[in-house]
Formats: C-alpha cells, structure tokens, sequence
C-alpha cells in the first residue's frame, strides 16, 4: 500500500472514532481536517477523507477550509476514499448527503467507488449517484452493530487500489 492518510471532520467525536478504525486496520495516519493542508496532500499518495453530515445535509464545519485544500491542490496522481458519518432515522432525507461536497471538490484523482445503497435505510441522499454511495456510509447512532462490517467489506474492496 502506498502511503496513506485518513483525514476526517468531527463534531462529536463518531466520525473521529471511524477515522481511527479506519487507519488502525490500514495502518495509516489519522489527522483532523483542520489539521489539512497543501503540505498533507503533497506528501501522500491516498487520501481517505471522512465527514459527518450536519442538518440539512451540511459538511462539518471543520471540512469547510478543508475543501478549499482540495480545490486548490493538484489531485492528480492521487487517489481519493471517501467515507460519511449520518443518521438515517432523523434526517433520513440527507443521509450521509456531505461527502458529496468532498467528491466534488477532489476533481482530478482518482477517486475510489463507493458502497451500493442495498442495505441501507434512508430516504434520499447527495452522496448517492447511479445506486451507488460516493463513498462509505455509515450510521453508527442507529446501526452501529453494521459499522464494523460495512468497515470492513468496504476496505476490502479498495485495498488492491491503495
């Protein structure tokens, strides 16, 4: 595996939780998002970014200079994960709808495909394209008895890639 960072956004702590099960099974370096900059993205070759989702589908607020860096860096040649935190009972018609706005702002890499909606419980989301979620999406408030699973299935199926 080439070198690899897990950048996330949390509020309250779950997403920060995620991030950090993420890179143990990689063994990559955790960092905040306000925590991100040129620099990070210059010195790795993946990039796994986590945000959770806020409202009406909003970014964590931490993400917002985040996505500038993203905007601003030269992407290619790197390749991009993403992965969302939600809840799909309370804002069931937003679930997980953040990532969307990292997906956009990471033009330029190669960006991993993400999990298929099969499973899920929700109502309508951004992050979905084509059936598909941009990334992982998890919902560690109301199926957190999925989480390490979904994890696990997901880092499966784009390790060969990272």
């Amino acid at each position: 595996m080439k070198k690899t960072v897990v950048v996330y956004g949390s509020s309250t702590g779950v997403c920060e939780n995620i991030a950090n099960i993420i890179g143990e099974k990689l063994g990559a370096e955790v960092i905040n998002v306000s925590d991100f900059s040129n620099d990070t993205v210059a010195n790795y070759d993946n990039l796994i970014l986590g945000t959770s989702t806020w409202g009406a589908g909003e970014l964590q607020d931490d993400w917002y200079d985040g996505l500038n860096v993203l905007k601003e860096a030269d992407l290619s040649g790197k390749t991009v994960a993403l992965f969302g935190c939600g809840d799909s009972e309370s804002y069931s018609d937003t679930f997980c709808g953040a990532m969307k706005e990292i997906y956009d702002a990471a033009k330029g890499a190669n960006i991993l495909p993400g999990v298929s909606t099969e499973g899920y419980t929700f109502d309508d989301s951004e992050a979905v394209i084509d059936g598909q979620f941009v990334g992982l999406a998890l919902d560690d408030v109301n199926e957190d008895d999925q989480t390490e699973a979904r994890i696990d299935s997901w880092l499966e199926a784009i390790k060969g890639s990272l």
